[in-house]
């Protein structure tokens, strides 16, 4: 493959917000329904509040205004409206996410593999993948930070980072209800209220928000005549504070999450020559499977926060978090009535984290932020495989009936520090550090059985109870310089890691090496970029320019190997495939032609190239491409709004989104990838008065066909995709109070 090189070495992290709030106020201090100058928003990507445009960090933020304008239903729509970003739901699920930044994630959602792109919920680091898709409600901002977040955020921040900021406790009483309807029976309902307890002055506070959201399904079952893409999602959380003063604070958080979804359609790419009387069917979202519509996850967690001010230049935070997920799923990774690859999953996990932050900021040339991180998680399960071959003889090994069981434990614990010195006036040098040791304790039992009652077993693939232990340093340094009051450039290089561990669907007897343990990865990333505003705040443009050297990389493979009767069969493997090297540009921009119109959007070149790739002890690097990297991508987002002579305003919105050829899958299958597409958005918001707002929102308006992932599996004849949503419309009434 040949390195393609972009002679361009301008920018590195774009921080506008993709849809912007705009600033004007009257003489009486009042919103003016005209707007001429973008505003900034506030952010917390370095663990203190900042101005998204002074913040040298590749970060994106979205307010809740912006959210509702774009129709964002879960953080999985952002993906278009951030340069290199990929996020959709995993393989077979609704709620199980799939993240990539920079062309670094994982897909992989099995316990004891750990996720390339942190996902944050106020402040509380979610540890695995089930139920992570966060819906969108009662949101303040979600910000995505691009680029290695080692020195503040930890491990497994190697791409990036997502942080979910729900709405803060306020002391005036108010909330809001909302109805949505739409295409495929569609019925959303979101509430939420808020405010002091006891009247104002009380120093406690509380806040309620619930959601609830539902759709028919995509396609259906034809096999079984069961619908399948449904939704059905219910989701609360519960906040309450004490507030003594200004200084001190102690608040709770409750939240839980219940997906009863029906399982994902698969389209069958090509015939399967093991099951000839089930063709390819026509439509993307319909498959003919045999197992029970099973694809059950509840989350919840709760978080005790304490903030204190001792002094004017010291800021203490404390949070205690403990989270816990149970998932069960059926798998049929063939789609067809017959049980040639059927799985039946059951994940759990749990975990407690500890994380003290101490701020200072005495006003002088040195602020920074210092902390301690502890974390202890649990996570595991038990996935029973049932795989069939119908053109050989039925025997020991076929049906093949397997058991993959066992835990992850992980003990982290962090120290950390991030400090920024003003050089002068214009100058200033950001140098952070963290240290991480972290001990991974993996148990894993996985045996064949001679029926799908799992009852008595002939053989034993992995038996292991083994402990690694991995340490890292992950540094950064940054100088930014301000050379006019709307023109900042910074340079930056910075290290992040994503720990290693264990494969529990390990097969030491047929391959030895699977049960030892994987390493960690590391990126070391380095950032020119610049955010400028012109012509009066009324347009910003972000650049960026990235240069990473990634090595250790994990990839998540099916590993080919012979039965005791010569036939072969496969087993999930994970490895290190070796070192590669990620450069890209990313541009943001804004502009604020007229009070009327509002022109966003991002370009994104991503140039993701494999240097060492070993194989059998073969490098096969030349033939190998990086994952949901997609070397183009892009979106345009146009605005019109006006204000109407008896009040209120009205905003129409059109926006389409670009993305090159991807490849999916660590497999490289031709069927699975995904040749270059776009996407038609739009949308009409009437905000009717200060309390009432409607609005009519459409995506994927040319109901483009599109894979997200699929599955590979030439044991058993399987090829399969998964698609993106079809076309669909939707009007919502909300009711502000």
């Amino acid at each position: 493959m040949k390195r393609k090189y972009l002679s361009l070495a301008i920018g590195c992290v774009l921080v506008s917000p993709a849809a912007p709030a705009f600033s004007q106020e009257t003489a009486g201090g009042e919103p003016s329904a005209r707007t001429t100058q973008l505003d900034a928003i506030t952010v917390t990507a370095r663990k203190r509040e900042e101005t998204l445009q002074d913040v040298p960090v590749a970060v994106t933020a979205f307010t809740a205004q912006a959210l509702d304008k774009m129709g964002v239903e879960d953080i999985g729509d952002l993906d278009t409206q951030v340069p290199n970003l990929t996020v959709y739901a995993a393989r077979g699920s609704t709620s199980t996410i799939t993240a990539y930044i920079r062309g670094i994630g994982q897909a992989d959602p099995l316990w004891g593999v750990d996720p390339g792109v942190g996902l944050y919920l106020d402040d509380v680091y979610i540890a695995r993948p089930q139920g992570a898709l966060l819906d969108v409600f009662d949101v303040e901002r979600i910000e995505v930070l691009r680029g290695p977040q080692g020195t503040l955020y930890g491990k497994n921040t190697i791409g990036g980072a997502i942080k979910y900021v729900s709405r803060g406790l306020r002391e005036e009483t108010e909330g809001f209800a909302s109805v949505t309807v739409g295409s495929f029976n569609r019925l959303d309902a979101k509430a939420a209220i808020g405010g002091a307890i006891g009247g104002e002055g009380s120093g406690l506070r509380g806040r309620v928000a619930v959601a609830s959201l539902n759709r028919d399904g995509y396609g259906d079952n034809t096999h079984t005549g069961q619908e399948v893409s449904d939704k059905e999602i219910n989701a609360a959380r519960v906040q309450l504070g004490a507030y003594a003063g200004d200084d001190f604070d102690v608040q709770f958080a409750l939240d839980w999450m219940d997906d009863q979804s029906g399982v994902r359609g698969a389209k069958m790419l090509a015939a399967n020559p093991l099951a000839p009387a089930s063709p390819p069917l026509d439509d993307r979202y319909d498959i003919r499977s045999g197992m029970k519509n099973i694809n059950d996850t509840t989350m919840k967690g709760g978080s005790i926060a304490v903030n204190w001010r001792p002094s004017e230049d010291w800021a203490l935070k404390y949070v205690l978090a403990k989270r816990e997920s149970d998932t069960e799923t059926n798998i049929d990774f063939d789609t067809t009535p017959l049980p040639l690859v059927d799985v039946r999953a059951f994940y759990s996990d749990q975990q407690v984290s500890n994380e003290l932050q101490a701020n200072l900021d005495a006003g002088g040339r040195a602020r920074g932020v210092m902390g301690v991180y502890w974390f202890d998680g649990d996570a595991g399960g038990q996935v029973l495989n049932y795989f069939w071959n119908p053109a050989l003889a039925t025997g020991l090994t076929n049906p093949l009936f397997g058991d993959t069981q066992g835990y992850v434990n992980t003990q982290s614990l962090a120290v950390y520090a991030d400090w920024t010195f003003d050089l002068s006036d214009r100058l200033k040098l950001d140098v952070g550090a963290r240290y991480t040791d972290e001990d991974k304790h993996a148990v894993a039992l996985n045996r064949f059985y001679t029926s799908n009652q799992y009852e008595t077993s002939w053989g034993t693939a992995a038996n292991f109870d083994k402990t690694v232990n991995f340490k890292n340093v992950s540094p950064k340094a940054s100088l930014d310089y301000q050379f006019t009051a709307d023109v900042m450039g910074y340079v930056s290089a910075s290290r992040g890691f994503k720990s290693g561990g264990y494969n529990i669907r390990a097969n030491t007897t047929s391959v030895p090496r699977s049960g030892e343990p994987f390493d960690d990865e590391q990126v070391d990333s380095y950032e020119i970029g610049s955010k400028m505003a012109f012509l009066d705040q009324r347009a910003f443009l972000n650049l960026a320019y990235f240069y990473n050297q990634y090595k250790d990389i994990q990839l998540s493979v099916f590993t080919s190997y012979t039965l005791p009767n010569g036939s072969q069969s496969f087993f999930g493997d994970f490895t290190n495939a070796g070192k590669g090297t990620v450069q890209g540009v990313e541009v943001e921009y804004q502009f604020l032609p007229s009070e009327h119109w509002l022109i966003s959007g991002n370009l994104a070149w991503l140039d993701a190239q494999y240097d060492e790739f070993m194989s059998g002890g073969v490098d096969i690097a030349d033939s190998q491409y990086f994952t949901n990297a997609p070397e183009f991508s892009g979106a345009l987002n146009v605005e019109w709004r006006t204000a109407l002579a008896n009040g209120g305003d009205l905003s129409a919105r059109v926006g389409y989104a670009y993305q090159s050829e991807v490849w999916p899958t660590t497999d490289l299958s031709p069927l699975i990838r995904q040749d270059g597409y776009g996407l038609l958005n739009a949308g009409v918001t009437w905000k009717a008065s200060d309390a009432w707002t409607f609005s009519l929102q459409g995506s994927n308006l040319t109901d483009e066909e599109y894979r997200t992932t699929g599955y590979n599996i030439a044991a058993y004849g399987v090829i399969t995709g998964f698609y993106g949503p079809p076309r669909e419309v939707s009007l919502s009434a909300r009711y502000d109070f």
